[in-house]
């Protein structure tokens, strides 16, 4: 079981939910150390207080602001937990939003909330039913690791689950970057809809969303320890190229979207009408015209001949 990294409790207007704070993810990177590349020796970081030019201990070291080059102010741990916010032990929930309205570039790390004991089962779930039936999110503040946050609760299965959240500030502005222009026809949109809905699916799994870094590096790491050859690299399928036809690789693409899912990859891809130019249909539309009239010329004419009547013996 995960431990506890926060214990508080989440407050909705006048009820109270004690919770634990648990991490909802896990990291599997592969770590390494620093070693002397001639003997393998360990290479470590020392810390050393440069007053006393001596290494210090863990529980010799504390937090300190520095004010200026000569004046610390230092910072216990304890008047860090006490700091007199409303949000020092408690998710203070401001408000409740769409999902859809919070901009993903806002959520940062994941974690479940778990009651804190029996007392808090019944507020728990019936926070949880509410938020789930109102289809919405909600966003608060707490105060964590040395700062105060904000928040989002949302409801993920059984339970509710935490996202740390940037403030509006933390978001730097796309105006910042210099973006060229590119010009694109519907014929070429078109085409890229088709990509996405060839590689559309309805949930993330599959092999292709394996780590598969990781699982090459523990290879490299497992073979190396049993003095055996790593496994080699595999050869790319194709070489890779500039893009010079932006239609016939976005053709390709689909083909090949459409083969993986089991679909003829020979079929038509794709295929635009065609239409005819302007001016043809205009000068069309004008020779049907002009014929009209003709005909009409000729019937009235022949409307208006006198008929000649047969001459008296």
């Amino acid at each position: 079981m995960p431990r506890s990294v926060w214990s508080g409790a989440i407050s909705f207007g006048l009820v109270t939910v004690p919770v634990h704070v648990v991490s909802a993810t896990e990291d599997h990177s592969v770590r390494f150390h620093q070693y002397h590349r001639e003997d393998m020796g360990r290479v470590r970081v020392r810390k050393f207080c440069e007053v006393e030019d001596r290494e210090v201990r863990a529980d010799e070291i504390g937090k300190g602001y520095e004010l200026t080059k000569t004046q610390v102010i230092p910072i216990s741990e304890e008047e860090l937990r006490n700091l007199p916010l409303p949000t020092a032990k408690a998710i203070e929930i401001l408000g409740f939003v769409p999902w859809e309205s919070i901009d993903a570039l806002r959520i940062g790390d994941g974690y479940y909330l778990q009651p804190d004991g029996q007392v808090a089962a019944k507020p728990y779930e019936l926070l949880r039913r509410a938020l789930e039936r109102s289809g919405r999110v909600a966003v608060g503040k707490f105060a964590w690791s040395g700062r105060e946050r904000l928040g989002l609760l949302r409801v993920r299965g059984p339970v509710m689950a935490l996202h740390a959240m940037r403030w509006p500030d933390e978001i730097r502005s796309p105006a910042e970057l210099s973006l060229p222009t590119g010009e694109v026809s519907q014929q070429e949109i078109d085409e890229a809809l088709l990509l996405i809905e060839g590689l559309a699916r309805d949930q993330l799994e599959g092999e292709e969303f394996a780590d598969r870094y990781t699982q090459a590096l523990e290879a490299m790491i497992e073979a190396k320890r049993e003095h055996r050859t790593p496994p080699a690299v595999p050869e790319p399928s194709a070489e890779p190229g500039q893009v010079l036809d932006l239609m016939a690789a976005l053709n390709e693409s689909v083909a090949q979207a459409r083969a993986s899912r089991g679909e003829d990859a020979d079929a038509e891809v794709h295929e635009m009408p065609k239409k005819k130019p302007a001016a043809k249909k205009k000068a069309a539309a004008g020779d049907t015209a002009a014929k009209k009239a003709t005909a009409a010329k000729k019937k009235t004419a022949v409307k208006k001949t006198p008929s000649r009547r047969p001459h008296s013996a």
